[in-house]
Order: C-alpha cells, then structure tokens, then sequence
C-alpha cells in the first residue's frame, strides 16, 4: 500500500509522453522512448508517463511473439536511463509470464529507488480475452513525495479502480492508454469525474497515432482535483505534455 500523502518538498514537473508507435517495432520505439526520455529530463520532468503497449504499438494479434519477459535485456537502456536521470518513466509492452498460454498487457516502472517494478492491466476490454490474459495490477509507488497509482487503459472502465488508487492515497492517477477519436469524449468525461469525486489529479498518456486499426486521439492530458483540463495536447502527433505538481498541497499547474 502506498504512503499517506503527507509530503515534505515543494513543486515537481510530470509529464505525458504522447508517442507514434511503430507497429511491432520494439528496437524503432525504443529509440524514441529514449529520445523523449532525455528531452523530459532535460526539462526537469521527474515522471514521464508513456501511453499503453507503448514499446510495440497495440497490436493484439503479434503480442504473444513480442511478448517481453520482466526482466528482458532488451529494457535494459530504458532502465540505465531512467536511473541515471533519476526521473521514473512508465513504459508499455506485453510481458510474458511462466506456464502462461497469452501474455499480459504490462507497464514496466523504472527509475525507483526500489528498483523496476512491473504493473499487469487488470480489466480488458472486450475482445482483448482472445489474446491476453488479465493481471494483478500492482504496487503505487512515490515520487518527490507524490504517491503516484497506475492505471492501463480499461482499467479505469471499472469505477472501481480509481475509487481503490484513492482510498490507498494516492495523489495522482497516471493512466497509460489508447483511445480513439471516436471514444476519447466518452474516456475524457470519465477521467475528469474521477478526479473530481476523488480530489485526485489525473495524468493520461495517449497514442498519437493509428496503432492496431484505431485511429488514436491524442490529447494526452491532465485534469486537476476539481476535475478542470488544465493541460492537453493539441491533437494527435508526438507530445511532450507538461505540468507543474506540488505535492505539499497535491495541486497541478500548467508548466
């Protein structure tokens, strides 16, 4: 369970990092990974936020042979990176698990002072069953003070997600995903509800372009504790969305 919200220091930058993923491209997006990591670090950002499957692209049909195991080699610049710069990256990929038949849809934390940890998306969507398997979710983690709980995707479908990252303490809810133009009306009223009935900003990270067939929106955003928009990217198209948090009083501003 994550800490009580009772932090010490002052203001901290966050961000959203919203990519164009190459379909099944691990070695393409891994270099854009870094790229946005070294930019957002340049900038100060402590937690850089990338969107769901952001490694591969969505691309339910190829995930079982893209499936990476927890501790894959192949994150490993991602991990060297995010722990020099001392900024936690959230980062997407399926991830294989032993003895089971379909691989998970993961997010994979680095940059803690614990050491990598790995998120499992709880909820499916519907269809999604054909390909993956559900996970456990995972632990909250804290950064300069700000507990900070993961969502992916559909998990924030169940009300009851957001509803258990508040009642654990959380002071922010970072949610990787991908969503359509067509579904991102419906998404984005959702988010700001939960933040605004759980006093608890939302940061999400989005696509910004087609992956798996969809047409992603874009508009990465970020919605404060009265459930007001106070960052979004315009549109699809690579994003580096920035805002400013002070976890003393678990306000977000605009940077």
């Amino acid at each position: 369970m994550m800490r009580a919200f009772s932090p010490k220091s002052a203001t901290m930058l966050i961000a959203a990092a919203q990519t164009c993923a190459i379909a099944c491209d691990l070695p393409a997006n891994l270099e854009a990974h870094l790229r946005l990591m070294h930019k957002a670090h340049a900038l100060g950002v402590r937690l850089l936020v990338f969107p769901e499957l952001s490694l591969t692209g969505y691309e339910p049909e190829a995930a079982a042979a893209l499936a990476l195991h927890q501790e894959a080699e192949a994150l490993r610049p991602l991990r060297d990176v995010a722990e020099r710069c001392e900024m936690v990256c959230i980062v997407g990929a399926p991830l294989r698990t032993p003895g089971a038949e379909k691989p998970m849809i993961a997010a994979w934390v680095f940059g803690l002072p614990s050491g990598p940890q790995v998120y499992a998306k709880q909820h499916l969507h519907p269809g999604e069953e054909r390909f993956f398997i559900a996970g456990q979710g995972g632990a909250g983690f804290t950064v300069g003070g700000l507990p900070v709980a993961v969502a992916v995707c559909a998990d924030f479908s169940q009300a009851s997600h957001p509803a258990n990252a508040a009642a654990a303490g959380a002071g922010l809810y970072a949610v990787s995903a991908l969503i359509s133009e067509g579904g991102y009306g419906h998404d984005s009223e959702l988010l700001a509800g939960y933040a605004r009935r759980h006093r608890m900003p939302v940061l999400l990270a989005n696509h910004g372009g087609a992956s798996g067939g969809w047409q992603c929106a874009g508009r990465s955003a970020v919605w404060d504790a009265e459930g007001r928009c106070i960052a979004e990217a315009l549109g699809a198209g690579e994003a580096l969305l920035l805002v400013e948090t002070d976890a003393a009083t678990g306000r977000v501003r605009a940077f």
